[in-house]
Order: structure tokens, then C-alpha cells, then sequence
């Protein structure tokens, strides 16, 4: 019998280990063993793609100079690229409009309104932020004038991000009036971003482990949701406090609740607010 028509053989204990690790020091990412089927199943279809039989056969190849790097990055895409959805957690969301529209209503808006999107994937979260700050600019009849930017270590995703072109059961789950405003219904039942928001919205590759790839400039929001979970403890206190250094004085960093629970920074102070873990630059 053909390998493509073969069961995947078993990760052996060792080969689970060999393969862990590489995540681990490329990405960041620390596999469980509950997630040994998981990283079983997308090792093992690519596999089959190249025919390859062999889980170490495959690991040598990915290891291999810049050939292996390219193999990678189409690897690295199986294993991360996550189901996301519009307006996902919609008090982190929320807490965010409430912050600019704070600053507005105060006078308290110099120049920019800098957002970053850390762990894009394909971009519904930038863009729900967008479309966020974009109503809190309108209420108040002022001209936007904001700006994101959106990271993401796959680039496939950050390819369907940069389109802007969704399948209906992604836009309709959202409020009608912001599919109304927002999006164009296409002839194959897609619906596409208009451009003003896109423009709006700078994606780019990066990997959060690599901090020179991490933006320079100063932030009013850091939004990273879901993506410290896959990393060690210690790791996601060396990445909030790279946060920290971005972060305009007043800035906020929202992350997933839960997703840190033992981290402090002396120019930090966690906000007191149900449902959204946040943390405010003194």
C-alpha cells in the first residue's frame, strides 16, 4: 500500500521530543503531549505532500540551510494558523473603544492613535479594532487619524489578511450595520473589505520571539489575544516587558484573560475591569 494511502505512523516518544523542541526555539511554542496528535497530524500531512515516510527523514529536511527554512515557513503555517473571528472578545474589544473615547472626550489625543495587533492571523482582529476606532472618531466628528499595525509569524494568513476578502459565515456572524458599512457582497457570495479601512492597516511578517522585529515606535494599545498561551511562563514576562518599551505613557496592553497571571512591571498597573485582562502604562 502507497504512503499516501497509509495510516501516519506514530510519533515515537523521542521523535515528539525532537520535533517539541524545534518549535519551541523557533516559535516560541510549547507543546503539551495532549498536542502530540495535533503536531502528529499536520507533520504527517505534509509529509505526504513530498513523500516522505519518515518523521526524521522530514526533520532533516527541515533543518537543512535556507531550503529547510522555506520548508518551514510552510510548516510553521499548519501549526499556527488559528480560527479567529470578527469582534472575537468583544469586552477587549470594547475596552479598547471606551479607552479612545475617554482620550477623545479629554482633549487627550496628540497626534496618532497608534494600535498593535500582535498574532493577527488573518486579520479579523485589526480589523475589528478598525472598524472600532474608526466609529469612535465619527461620533465625535473628528477626522481618523489612527493607524495599525498587525504581525503575524504565518504568511498565509497574513496573505487572506491582506486581501481583505472573507467568507460569508465570517461577516455575517457580525452586527449588520458594520457589515453594511464595511464590506462589499462579491458575485461568489464573498464579501471584501473596502479600502479605506485597509489602508489602515499595515501587516507584517514577524515572529514575537525575534524583539528588533517588534515595532519602534511608541503605542497607545498593545492587543495581543490568544498567543501567550503557547508559550512558557518566563517567556511571557519577557514579551509583556517588551511591551512595556513600546508603549506611550497612558498606553494599555490587552491580552487574553488568563493568559498571564503572575507577571508585574513597576511602570505597570493592571486594570480593574471584569472580563478583559489589561494593564495601563503609570
Amino acid at each position: 500500500m502507497i504512503w499516501s494511502l497509509q495510516a501516519a505512523p506514530d510519533l515515537t516518544d523521542q521523535q515528539f521530543d525532537q520535533w517539541s523542541k524545534l518549535l519551541e526555539e523557533r516559535a516560541g511554542i510549547c507543546l503539551s503531549d495532549q498536542q502530540r496528535v495535533f503536531l502528529q497530524t499536520q507533520v504527517s500531512m505534509r509529509m505526504r505532500e513530498l513523500g516522505h515516510s519518515d518523521y526524521s527523514q522530514y526533520y532533516n529536511r527541515v533543518i537543512d540551510g535556507v531550503n529547510g527554512l522555506m520548508e518551514w515557513s510552510v510548516l510553521i503555517d499548519r501549526l499556527v494558523v488559528k480560527e479567529t473571528s470578527f469582534f472575537r472578545h468583544k469586552p477587549s474589544i470594547d475596552f479598547v473603544r471606551n479607552y479612545l473615547q475617554e482620550k477623545i472626550n479629554n482633549n487627550d489625543v496628540n497626534g496618532s492613535f497608534d494600535v498593535w495587533s500582535v498574532g493577527c492571523s488573518s486579520g479579523e482582529e485589526p480589523y475589528s479594532l478598525g472598524m472600532t476606532l474608526n466609529d469612535c472618531y465619527e461620533f465625535a466628528r473628528r477626522e481618523p487619524y489612527y493607524g495599525i499595525i498587525a504581525s503575524d509569524i504565518s504568511r498565509a494568513a497574513l496573505t487572506i489578511a491582506k486581501t481583505g476578502v472573507y467568507p460569508q459565515r465570517k461577516v455575517e456572524m457580525m452586527e449588520p450595520h458594520y457589515r453594511q458599512r464595511y464590506f462589499s457582497q462579491l458575485e461568489n457570495g464573498r464579501y471584501q473589505l473596502g479600502g479605506a479601512l485597509k489602508e489602515r492597516v499595515c501587516f507584517n511578517h514577524a515572529n514575537v520571539l525575534n524583539i528588533s522585529e517588534m515595532p519602534t515606535i511608541k503605542l497607545d494599545v498593545i492587543f495581543c489575544q490568544n498567543l501567550l498561551i503557547y508559550f512558557r511562563r518566563w517567556l511571557r514576562h519577557e514579551i509583556m516587558n517588551a511591551f512595556v518599551e513600546r508603549l506611550k505613557p497612558g498606553g494599555i496592553i490587552v491580552i487574553g484573560l488568563g493568559e498571564v497571571v503572575d507577571w508585574v512591571h513597576r511602570d505597570i498597573t493592571r486594570v480593574a475591569v471584569d472580563e478583559v485582562q489589561a494593564y495601563t502604562h503609570k
